[in-house]
């Protein structure tokens, strides 16, 4: 599964419950940050293991969010 696509789908959740606001927005603002992040480092300067520490903090980012999520739901 892309991550966009799991952003997308944790994102609504959380504005649909009403928790779009304080920890969860802050988190997926920094996910969007850390992911053009990426894109501008692969595009520019193109260093694989920064590259991969960037990817693997937006993807530490996006478990939180979908925990976070998920204990809402549950």
């Amino acid at each position: 599964m892309e991550q966009p696509t799991l952003f997308y789908a944790v994102t609504l959740t959380l504005a649909l419950l009403g928790a779009g606001e304080g920890w969860n927005i802050g988190l997926a603002w920094l996910y969007v940050g850390l992911r053009i992040a990426h894109s501008l480092v692969q595009a520019i300067i193109n260093v694989v293991m920064l590259r991969f520490a960037i990817f693997m903090a937006a993807s530490f980012v996006l478990l939180m969010m979908s925990v976070r999520a998920a204990l809402i739901v549950l």
